[in-house]
């Protein structure tokens, strides 16, 4: 009887933008009788943190990343660059929720 098995790799983690975006490409592999029939790939982004819309600031969960993404994410996201982050997000927030009728 064949046997599949699945695996990930994480090929690709780049880090984007001076808000420290970590954007991952996960590599999902399927052997079969261990040779490969398949190869896909799910990409997703890694933000600082977060804000409500009442401007409370939450730090992104990534307790269930790879240590290696968790290392990474660590590093390159100090208190300066989540404050600014932030101030982004508060920015956006705010311009998106402005009265359109005030000038």
């Amino acid at each position: 009887m064949a046997t599949l098995t699945e695996t990930k790799e994480y090929d690709a983690i780049e880090i984007v933008t001076n808000h420290k975006i970590v954007q991952v490409r996960e590599a999902i592999i399927i052997k079969k009788d261990g040779v490969e029939i398949s190869r896909s790939w799910r990409r997703y982004t890694l933000a600082p943190g977060s804000i409500n819309t009442d401007e409370v600031w939450t730090d992104t969960d990534i307790s269930g990343e790879t240590d290696e993404i968790k290392a990474i994410c660590t590093a390159v996201w100090t208190d300066a660059v989540k404050a600014s982050y932030k101030a982004e997000l508060i920015n956006a927030l705010n311009f998106a929720t402005r009265d359109p009728n005030l000038t």
